[in-house]
């Protein structure tokens, strides 16, 4: 994932107007608005490219699913939320098609190991 700054600098030292690529990505995701998006780009040696959108990253979706601004700045000592075993199980199915697991289980260790880095209590 590349900050907008440093996509810039990547796609024009690729030769990929951005302008293209932005038109592009914003209407691949104007149904998510307020959401955010990793794309996997592709630049070919004709400087073509294709794109393909990933799913938000598991801290994003904790804060959807709890409708949080922010993790905690002292996640050991401020718990700012509390995730149930059902939200996890959905967080961890949405997010299962990105992670380098195949494994449900796993996934739902991925999403309890984030949800504790930003603060938020996991309850059965």
């Amino acid at each position: 994932t590349r900050r907008s700054s440093d996509l810039n600098l990547f796609l024009g030292q690729s030769g990929i107007n951005m302008m293209d690529f932005l038109k592009q990505y914003n209407a691949a995701t104007a149904d998510k608005k307020g959401q955010v998006i990793p794309a996997e780009i592709t630049i070919y040696q004709d400087r073509s490219f294709t794109f393909v959108l990933k799913i938000s990253p598991v801290a994003d979706l904790i804060k959807q699913a709890l409708k949080l601004k922010n993790g905690s700045g002292t996640p050991k000592r401020e718990t700012i939320g509390k995730l149930t075993a059902a939200q996890v199980e959905a967080i961890a199915q949405t997010k299962l098609p990105d992670l380098n697991t195949t494994d449900l289980e796993a996934a739902k260790k991925i999403v309890v190991g984030t949800a504790k880095s930003m603060g938020v209590e996991v309850v059965a």
